[in-house]
């Protein structure tokens, strides 16, 4: 019986989806303060890319090269990396739009803290980050998203058993 291989298109769906529920979670419980959750998160996306490529390479009977693997997982990068932006989007602008007033005044916060910062610069920091957020914010996630995805597919396509058939090795006659 053949194996059925599950696609990269299923696992970018699986792991935005766990992404999107993750945070949502951090808007509803009103964790933005503990910028080491949104590590939690990296790391959820990480080993789910990593144990895809593995199960990728397992469902293919480990008969598959290093390349493949990477593209395998680097395509489902690409999956995460579209819903994710769009999610962003959606989530700034009509879901949750007071998410930016929020995560401003965690900023300032910071800032206030911070005796080397005048009120001054920090009305200035504040009023330009504003102006600027979602293109921030979006840039951040595909970047962010995508950097974090090449190196996952780098480590499970490296950690990944393979034993790639050569082509060249038997000629057919």
């Amino acid at each position: 019986m053949e194996t059925k291989v599950t696609t990269h298109i299923v696992k970018g769906l699986l792991l935005s989806a766990i992404s999107i529920v993750f945070s949502v979670v951090m808007y509803v419980f009103n964790l933005f303060e503990y910028s080491w959750l949104t590590w939690i998160n990296t790391a959820i996306i990480m080993g789910g890319l990593i144990y895809g490529n593995i199960l990728f390479a397992n469902q293919n009977d480990n008969n598959i090269t290093f390349g493949n693997l990477f593209a395998h997982g680097f395509k489902a990068t690409a999956v995460v990396i579209v819903i994710t932006t769009a999610y962003t989007f959606l989530a700034l602008k009509v879901l949750f739009p007071d998410m930016i007033d929020i995560i401003l005044e965690i900023s300032r916060k910071q800032m206030l803290a911070n005796p080397k910062m005048t009120d001054e610069m920090i009305e200035q920091a504040i009023s330009m980050t504003k102006k600027f957020f979602i293109p921030f914010a979006i840039g951040g996630t595909i970047l962010g998203t995508g950097f974090t995805g090449a190196i996952a597919s780098l480590i499970g396509a490296g950690v990944a058993k393979k034993n790639p058939i050569d082509p060249f090795s038997n000629p057919a006659s």
